[in-house]
């Protein structure tokens, strides 16, 4: 699928995963505006540079999706100017202190039995699904500030690539954007200078061995069946997409219109 993008794309030292959605596809030959919606990871550790780039984005709003766990873990986000923050906590799909303590800190046989056989990518199928249905008043919100006043924005959770991925897909899904497009911007968080760092402790050859990264992977890949889990959840639960936005995000017609209009040539 052709895309057109940017021929050249910034690669902030502080901040993982950022990139402008501009220039996705809509089904009716519409296509996303360059410079009003981006994602990314957390700002907590952008670099002067980084938050110098930032500011100059013109950005209304930064949501952050990140809970409070992530935020005393990471920290709060850089402060931009005039930049609006809207913390709207969403669920890790790794959630829970003790879990990620576990990912940090634990042995071969404490991950083989918490990850093993499957159930890391359970886990993230499971999360994906919950988050379309429990969360939909947090997504009613963002696309209600998007058609309001809200744009440039940026989205971001901690990785950039889970939480705000989800809410980046249900924004894009709102747009009429194509929805192989929308599963391809997704999948660019496997790129290896966006993916998150993971963190262990212990020795490099014990902690980051061939085995436990794999025990890992599905924690931290981006992947294609946990996107479709919550596309199959909207239509399971709401029937097809437009009642999906209408009764479970309370999205009207004119204000979906709005929306398009503020993010769409």
């Amino acid at each position: 699928m052709t895309q057109q993008v940017p021929s050249t794309e910034p690669e902030l030292a502080g901040v993982r995963n950022f990139r402008d959605v501009g220039g996705l596809p809509t089904v009716d030959g519409r296509r996303v505006r360059f410079g009003a919606l981006f994602r990314s990871g957390h700002l907590a550790h952008a670099t002067a540079e980084d938050a110098a780039f930032l500011a100059g984005l013109g950005l209304h709003t930064v949501f952050d999706f990140r809970n409070a766990a992530d935020q005393k873990l990471e920290g709060p986000d850089v402060s931009l100017p005039g930049v609006r923050n809207v913390n709207l906590p969403l669920s890790d799909p790794a959630d829970g202190a003790e879990f990620w303590k576990m990912v940090r800190d634990g042995d071969l046989d404490q991950l083989r039995e918490i990850l093993a056989g499957g159930k890391g990518a359970d886990r993230m199928i499971a999360s994906y699904r919950s988050i379309v249905t429990d969360r939909t008043d947090e997504h009613s919100r963002v696309l209600h500030a998007l058609a309001e006043d809200s744009v440039p924005a940026l989205m971001h959770c901690a990785a950039g690539k889970d939480r705000a991925g989800l809410s980046i897909a249900v924004t894009l899904l709102a747009l009429g954007v194509e929805r192989e497009a929308i599963v391809e911007d997704y999948l660019k968080s496997n790129e290896k200078h966006r993916r998150y760092k993971v963190k262990r402790s212990g020795s490099a050859e014990s902690a980051y061995s061939p085995e436990v990264m794999e025990l890992l992977s599905p924690l931290f890949d981006a992947r294609a069946e946990y996107l479709t889990a919550a596309f199959e959840t909207i239509e399971r639960t709401w029937g097809d997409v437009d009642t999906y936005l209408r009764r479970g995000l309370r999205i009207t017609p004119a204000t979906r219109e709005r929306l398009r209009d503020r993010l769409l040539d």
